[in-house]
């Protein structure tokens, strides 16, 4: 069995709801060989990632950056995953009401440095709430847990 790691900064129903469908995409019946375990990033740490075999990230954009949860999470880990994760894949998507620019480029910095591999380029859900987005973080969950489920990554 493999294990998917989702960590989500969810403050807000949305972002809830967007965990949700995270969650929901990589628990589809056509995988079987995945578990899913969901945490926030202040529950998340170290021993999850030593034992997951990829990590999907959510944060909202806060003041043109991820989410204060969110780094604390990677503050916390860094140093203790740095030599043992290497390779890791993982996927974000990113709540934006700007556009996430500065969000992604954070997040992006921290996987290049931990040396973790992006399965597709991070998601962002830019402007006014749409029920879309709902859909495309279901998809990447799902996107996810199948290339686990098929040993893709």
């Amino acid at each position: 069995m493999k294990r998917l790691l989702i960590v989500a900064h969810a403050p807000s129903a949305n972002t809830q709801t967007l965990r949700d469908a995270a969650l929901r995409g990589a628990e589809n019946d056509a995988i079987e060989q995945v578990t899913c375990v969901v945490k926030s990033p202040l529950e998340a740490g170290t021993e999850d990632i030593l034992t997951c075999d990829g990590i999907l990230l959510g944060t909202p954009e806060n003041l043109g950056y991820m989410s204060g949860a969110l780094k604390d999470f990677f503050d916390r880990s860094y140093y203790h995953v740095l030599e043992k994760k290497q390779g890791l894949p993982c996927a974000l998507y990113i709540r934006a009401g700007l556009d996430g620019t500065g969000s992604r480029r954070a997040v992006e910095s921290i996987v290049t440095g931990l040396r973790w591999r992006w399965i597709q380029p991070p998601v962002t859900l830019r402007g006014e709430w749409r029920e879309e987005f709902i859909t495309q973080v279901e998809e990447l969950g799902l996107y996810m847990a199948a290339g686990l489920d098929n040993g893709l990554f």
